[in-house]
Formats: C-alpha cells, sequence, structure tokens
C-alpha cells in the first residue's frame, strides 16, 4: 500500500509518498481501507516542524481519517468487515478525563496517522460514522468537529438560547457555529473576510464581525449582547487574541482555549474578576465522539467540507491549508 510519510524537516514539499507493507491487524485491532483524510493546523505544524515536537521518522501524518474495515484482528467484537468507521484522534482515551497515556496515543504524532491507503485502529480507537455522511464529511469530524463538541458542549454546557462566539472560520470555528445552531444557540463569529462572513450567514451566524475594519470586535460582541458577554467563546488564537476574548465572555462564562496561532502574552486578571473558566481543550474521548454522531445523525448535520484533494495532490492540500483561504475543511480523498 501507499502512505505518506514525514522523512525529513524539509516541509510540505519534503513529504514522500512511498510503498509500504500492507499492516495487518492484531488481537483487538481492525484494519481500514482509508477512503478519505482531513487536514488539521496541527497535522500542517508537524510536517513543517517535525523536530520540535520529537516525531520520529518516518511518520504518516495526518489524525483524521475515515474509511470501511477490511479486517479484524483476534477477540474484535464492536465492528466488522464492511463497517464504515473513523478513527479517534487519541487511539487510548475512551471516556473520561485526558491523561498523559492517551495524549501519547495521538494519531499522527506521536503514533502513525492516516494518510495512506490502509491502516490499523484498536477497535476501542474507532467509532462508526452517521450513514447520511460521505466519508469527506466524516473524516473531518475526529479533531475539528470533536473538539467543537467538548468545547461547547461537554465544557460550555451550552444550551437554547445562549451566546457563542467563534473566531475566524477554520475548520474548528465553522463545526462549532453548526453545532450552536444545532443546540438553538446564537452565534457570533469573526473574520477578516467579508465573503466568508457571508457564507457563515449562510450556515446559522446571527452576527457576524469583520475583525480587520472593526478592530475592537471585543467591544462589538458586548453591544451585541447588551453588555453582558457571550455564554461560551472557542478561542482559537491564543495569546493575542484572548485579552479581547475576555473582555467579551460573561461574568461566569467559558472559554474554551484550542489554538495559539497568534503570540502575545496572558493578563489573567480579566479571568479572576469575571471569575470565568478558561480551559484548554484538546480533542475529545471516544464516548464524546459517539455521543456527537448521535446528534449529527438525528439532526442530519453535514460537516463543511470546503475543498477536496486526490491523495496524488496531498502536498497541494497542505499548501492550501497553509495559505489560509479555506472556509470549513480541507480533504484529501484517497
Amino acid at each position: 500500500m501507499r502512505a505518506y510519510e514525514i522523512v525529513a524537516d524539509g516541509g510540505i514539499d519534503a513529504l514522500a509518498l512511498n510503498e509500504r507493507r500492507s499492516p495487518q491487524p492484531g488481537a483487538g485491532e481492525i484494519l481500514l481501507r482509508v477512503r478519505a483524510s482531513s487536514i488539521n493546523y496541527r497535522d500542517l505544524s508537524t510536517i513543517e516542524d517535525p523536530l520540535s515536537r520529537g516525531i520520529a521518522y518516518p511518520r504518516i501524518p495526518n489524525s483524521d481519517g475515515a474509511g470501511e474495515v477490511i479486517g479484524v484482528g483476534a477477540g474484535v467484537t464492536r465492528f466488522k468487515t464492511g463497517d464504515r468507521v473513523a478513527g479517534c484522534f487519541f487511539q487510548d482515551w475512551h471516556d473520561g478525563r485526558i491523561s498523559a497515556a492517551a495524549m501519547a496515543s495521538a494519531m499522527g504524532g506521536a503514533i502513525d496517522g492516516v494518510l495512506a491507503e490502509e491502516a490499523v485502529l484498536s477497535e476501542a480507537g474507532a467509532v462508526h460514522i452517521p450513514a447520511h455522511m460521505s466519508f469527506e464529511e466524516a473524516a473531518s469530524l475526529p479533531c475539528a468537529y470533536l473538539t467543537a463538541w467538548n468545547c461547547l458542549v461537554e465544557q460550555g454546557r451550552l444550551k437554547a438560547g445562549d451566546t457563542a462566539l467563534f473566531l475566524g472560520t477554520g475548520g474548528a470555528s465553522i463545526a462549532g457555529l453548526q453545532i450552536a445552531k444545532m443546540t438553538g444557540a446564537r452565534a457570533i463569529i469573526t473574520s477578516s473576510s467579508d465573503d466568508k462572513l457571508q457564507r457563515a450567514r449562510g450556515i446559522g451566524a446571527d452576527e457576524l464581525i469583520n475583525y480587520r475594519t472593526t478592530p475592537e470586535w471585543d467591544a462589538r460582541v458586548l453591544e451585541l449582547t447588551d453588555g453582558a458577554g457571550v455564554d461560551v467563546t472557542v478561542e482559537t488564537g491564543g495569546g493575542g487574541t484572548l485579552e479581547k476574548t475576555i473582555a467579551a465572555t460573561r461574568v461566569g462564562g467559558t472559554i474554551s482555549l484550542i489554538g495559539v496561532l497568534t503570540g502575545g502574552t496572558i493578563n489573567p486578571t480579566g479571568v479572576m474578576r469575571k471569575s470565568i473558566r478558561l480551559q484548554g481543550v484538546y480533542v475529545g474521548s471516544r464516548r464524546m465522539f459517539e455521543d456527537m454522531n448521535r446528534a449529527f445523525a438525528v439532526n442530519q448535520l453535514r460537516p463543511v467540507v470546503d475543498r477536496v484533494f486526490d491523495f496524488e495532490d496531498a502536498r497541494a492540500a497542505y499548501h492550501a491549508m497553509r495559505a489560509a483561504g479555506h472556509f470549513g475543511k480541507i480533504v484529501i480523498r484517497v
């Protein structure tokens, strides 16, 4: 089978497409015929800077993939040949609190990922995908959508009538917007592109803020919430945006920090004064994934896929991610 491999620190164009022996599932494992793999910013960062992440060569990148089961190892009971499944970002986080051991099972980093024609997964590290989704849509779920679900539902306890704030229009922000509208919440979203803001309006965004034309976007959020601030914020910027995010979040609200795309220092005073819960969120457990998929099936929610690249053009997909012109998810069809 063919697989992309990180074999050097030369960035996207050094990513190698190599032949590997087809893997065989051991006890408690399944063999997946990968049909699609989506890209997260974390995957791009891993390819561009494997040294600082301690990546051992060769390493297959990408945490997110979906396909069908083509083989099962001894003792497997959760899946059978032909089942449509997606892998879990963390192969060993089934439920409960995150642990160091679970974090050591992150696909496409600590262990091989799924940008390959075939992949072996733990049967405990995979889930059935909703019947209404394509493989390309389902491949968008394991990181961005589950992270957003964890931020809003698990951590933020978002409910109908609440207000959520999303920064930018990347995969996790658009996933969060869809989940917020599914729960009956009000959604405010920011972007530097009026075109992307209008696309966000088309999938349910209630309030749009262009942060280039409105640099004091936190003040605008307060205006839109009658001075109270939002209930939950999905924070993708990090130090460069967190001060404004704190200002835009209500007393007793929740900020889920999932990205550090901008530099800057963090002043914790506002967190203390407003009794804000500031929570780092790193994807989610298999149990959360299964809960999310049931909700998506009932509501027929479909992930937003911006563009699909062929397997042979995977490097171009990463360049598209680096260009940051996408709205929603970039997917590679295997």
